[in-house]
């Protein structure tokens, strides 16, 4: 397995946070960005541009799914939910930031 460069972790974030966010259970993708964005405390914006591109990339993947549904408002949307090999990748995202954060936080937090 090839380790990731930090470049591509950075690139990576968002899909860590949409399959973070989908394991709570299945959302449009409005929601999804409104999660990361309130649990972040506004530090992560997620622009549509990003997120949507992100989660048919994710589709395509097969990490998520994508059906048609209704929204918490009552309204037509399209649902994501987390596949079993989504929750695969999720946990392999989680260790390679688990050791990539820890390494930038030796150094920045070092004396």
């Amino acid at each position: 397995m090839l380790a990731k460069t930090p470049n591509a972790l950075l690139h990576g974030a968002l899909d860590a946070l949409i399959l973070k966010t989908l394991a709570r259970g299945p959302s449009h993708g409005y929601a999804i960005a409104r999660f990361i964005e309130e649990t972040t405390d506004e530090a992560v914006l997620v622009e549509e541009g990003s997120l949507y591109p992100a989660l048919y990339r994710l589709e395509r993947r097969g990490w998520v799914e994508a059906e048609w549904g209704t929204s918490e408002l009552g309204r037509r949307a399209k649902l994501y939910r987390l596949t079993e090999a989504g929750r695969e990748q999720l946990a392999s995202e989680t260790a390679t930031w688990r050791r990539f954060s820890t390494g930038v936080s030796r150094i920045l937090f070092s004396r």
